[in-house]
């Protein structure tokens, strides 16, 4: 069984200089560490930040369609623009239909489960019922702080 490891080794080392290069490990590079995008995003040494993740759920007062349901909608677009504009929000958006009645998402550039809250807790989807949030600490890439302006780039109509 050894040889066979060993045979397999080989044949993948023979097989390394003719691998695409996207494929083959990385050479030795020197370091592009960018200490100001860092400091700025909040990354630690491992380009890691903390965030809250809320998962929207849905909740026990459905809103009736109609011009209230309408208005309530546009109040919870408005606070996701505000929770942007205020650098606090990273990522939102629904899920698709989902039996568990999973709605949606925010991701959240706090560390703190209380400040989350706060943050979510005056949104017309939360306060009329027809969500419910849940938190979750969550690490991730510091990057995704970016995600906001990369979007506006990108957008071409607004919803």
């Amino acid at each position: 069984m050894r040889a066979v490891h060993l045979f397999l080794l080989a044949a993948s080392l023979a097989l390394l200089p003719s691998m695409p290069a996207w494929a083959q490990a990385p050479a030795s590079e020197p370091s592009i560490h960018d200490a100001a995008l860092a400091q700025r995003l909040g990354a630690d040494e491992l380009g890691m930040r903390s965030y809250v993740l809320v998962i929207l759920k849905t909740g026990p007062a459905r809103v009736p369609d109609g011009e209230a349901r309408k208005t309530m909608f546009a109040g919870h677009f408005a606070n996701i623009q505000r929770l942007s504009d205020e650098g606090k929000l990273v990522l939102a958006g629904p899920f698709s239909e989902d039996p568990a009645g999973w709605r949606g998402l925010f991701l959240l550039a706090v560390d703190d489960l209380d400040e989350a809250r706060r943050l979510t807790e005056t949104d017309p989807v939360i306060v009329q019922g027809e969500m419910v949030a849940e938190y979750h600490r969550w690490y991730g890439s510091a990057a995704a702080v970016m995600i906001p302006d990369i979007h506006a780039r990108i957008t071409a109509k607004a919803p």
